[in-house]
């Protein structure tokens, strides 16, 4: 018997060679000497230390296998890469979301003692479990899927069963804790980690990136911000029995998204459960003819081309007719009205009066500076186009000037009004923080005497004009209303309303310093006792005022009551208006 044979590779195996043909030797040399029974017993020891490494092998793939495989003690395998999302949290540290493990229930029926005592342990551990899939799983052949994903709660009280066959599988679930509060702005991922929408969507890649070491990603809201703007909204859309309705709460200094809210909501935890309505973010996908809110606008572009001043005179008291058309006031008053009395009765004659004034080419340069002409940049993929006039003629000009004839999202209008309250420049909206006392540059589209100006007007609104229930004691609120009926099959329904408030506070101080703009949108809104109408004066102002008083604590904001003195009745001369330009729709 030879124990070796040739052809063995030289370099790594020659210590080996060498010991075997020493083996083989011994052999011979003990045959040749009539010792049998030497050369037997170095056999067998050979044979012996050969079943020695065997079994030493299969003891460290063993321990191996029991040490890494992934199972534990509980019979949970580890399954898949492991948490693949870093957290969200908000601007001061709080949770908005994370991957947690939760668990798989399989049954492998080969490994069943007794199946009735099986079934009936199980569904009292797991009630809520189909029977017809447990009953299904006991009669498989193979290991099937039984039950997930378990919370670790749920996983415990199967694994105190004590009964062969059940294996966990460990696998990472993102959970969002706020549940539907700030859903649509967070979003949400699937199951292979991948973010669908949202802030998971937007900086799905950056998210991704932080999750081997779990570095939160962190985002702009404030979730104390985000909670009192989502109650008072949700409040005031169910009581009003509406048909949606929006929150924005930005700094206009910075750009940042506070809070966002749209409405209805629904739960990132169980998103696959949701409407495609409850699932649409009214703020960025939805673009909606905004109504009044727009003439923040165009009193902006009257004031900074040096066409008006706050006591240019219009002739007011009578319908205006452009074309085929003819623009009234909600509230017609029987006198000629200034340039600050436009805005504060929130007239729709007057504002034409002053985009005519202005001119087409010079409004819609301002209107596209504001950004107003594109969606809304910001990191939501989700951000709408605009849908504009085919055609600025003086019609759609003059229509447009109190937000009629464009259609725009919200984010949209919140970051153009955003640049008239902070000295004049345009900035996106954004969902990721900046640091303490950030001022980005921005694109200046106004002078700041117009910025001033108009925070100047907004507040007086908000004093003496329409948009006096948004009023919050101390906190010195400015803002604009707008209400405007909706197209439907080609033409405006009275009945159907979009309403709105674009608010500011504190309007005082300097122009740099921290200043923030809520706004307010509810679609259809139905009149009730407590509104007593569905204008946006009526409904989204009341609403704006109520969040703001709530959330001013957080955002720094100290209540200081102002003397504030009456404007003086203005002495209002004749006045020669060149008629409006003829013009059809």
């Amino acid at each position: 018997m030879s124990l070796i044979h040739t052809g063995l590779p030289a370099p790594g195996w020659r210590w080996i060679k060498d010991r075997l043909w020493s083996l083989e030797r011994a052999f011979e040399k003990s045959r040749a000497s009539g010792r049998a029974e030497n050369d037997a017993r170095i056999r067998i020891f050979v044979v012996m230390v050969l079943f020695l490494a065997g079994f030493a092998c299969l003891a460290v793939g063993a321990t191996r296998l029991a040490l890494f495989s992934g199972i534990d003690v509980a019979g949970v395998r580890g399954g898949g890469a492991g948490p693949g999302r870093a957290p969200l949290v908000d601007r001061r540290g709080a949770l908005l979301a994370a991957d947690l493990p939760y668990y798989t229930l399989y049954l492998d029926p080969r490994d069943v003692w007794d199946r009735a005592e099986t079934r009936a342990a199980v569904l009292s551990a797991l009630p809520d479990l189909s029977v017809t899939r447990l009953d299904r799983a006991l009669k498989s052949s193979r290991r099937t899927f039984l039950a997930g994903p378990l919370s670790p709660r749920e996983r415990d009280r199967v694994h105190a069963l004590g009964l062969p066959g059940l294996v966990f599988e460990q696998e990472p679930r993102r959970v969002y804790p706020l549940g539907n509060s700030a859903a649509h702005l967070i979003g949400f991922s699937d199951t292979g980690g991948e973010g669908l929408a949202g802030a998971e969507g937007a900086l799905n890649d950056r998210i991704r990136a932080g999750a081997p070491d779990q570095q939160p990603t962190p985002l702009s809201i404030d979730v104390r911000v985000q909670a009192a703007l989502d109650d008072e909204l949700n409040a005031a859309a169910t009581r009003l029995q509406a048909k949606g309705a929006v929150g924005l709460i930005t700094n206009v200094q910075t750009g940042e998204i506070l809070a966002m809210s749209s409405w209805p909501a629904f739960d990132p935890n169980h998103a696959g459960e949701s409407s495609p309505d409850q699932l649409r973010n009214r703020a960025v996908a939805s673009v909606f003819e905004m109504g009044s809110t727009f003439k923040v606008f165009t009193l902006a572009v009257g004031l900074d081309t040096g066409q008006i001043t706050p006591e240019t005179v219009f002739s007011t008291t009578k319908g205006m007719n452009i074309g085929s058309r003819v623009i009234r006031d909600l509230h017609a008053v029987g006198h000629d009205m200034t340039a600050r009395d436009i805005f504060l009765k929130s007239s729709n004659i007057g504002a034409s009066q002053i985009a005519l004034k202005v001119g087409g080419p010079t409004m819609t340069n301002y209107f596209e500076a504001f950004g107003l002409f594109k969606a809304a940049p910001i990191e939501l993929s989700e951000s709408a186009r605009p849908i504009l006039p085919r055609e600025w003629n003086p019609n759609t000009v003059a229509s447009a000037s109190f937000g009629h004839a464009i259609s725009v999202s919200p984010v949209a209008l919140a970051a153009g009004v955003g640049s008239v309250l902070n000295g004049g420049r345009y900035l996106p909206l954004t969902l990721q923080p900046m640091r303490a006392g950030a001022r980005p540059q921005g694109r200046q589209v106004l002078k700041e005497e117009t910025s001033r100006q108009m925070l100047d007007l907004m507040r007086r609104n908000v004093l003496e004009g329409s948009g006096r229930r948004a009023n919050a004691p101390g906190l010195r609120v400015g803002g604009k209303t707008g209400s405007a009926e909706k197209v439907i099959g080609g033409r405006y329904v009275r009945d159907k309303v979009l309403a709105s408030f674009a608010g500011v506070f504190p309007t005082d101080g300097a122009l740099s310093d921290d200043r923030y703009m809520v706004l307010i949108m509810i679609d259809e809104p139905v009149a009730d006792a407590e509104s007593g109408g569905r204008t946006g004066g009526l409904t989204a102002a009341p609403t704006a005022g109520k969040v703001i008083d709530r959330v001013a604590p957080f955002l720094g904001v100290n209540r200081r009551f102002e003397q504030v003195a009456a404007l003086p009745a203005p002495v209002v001369a004749p006045v020669q208006t060149a008629p409006a330009p003829a013009g059809g729709r």
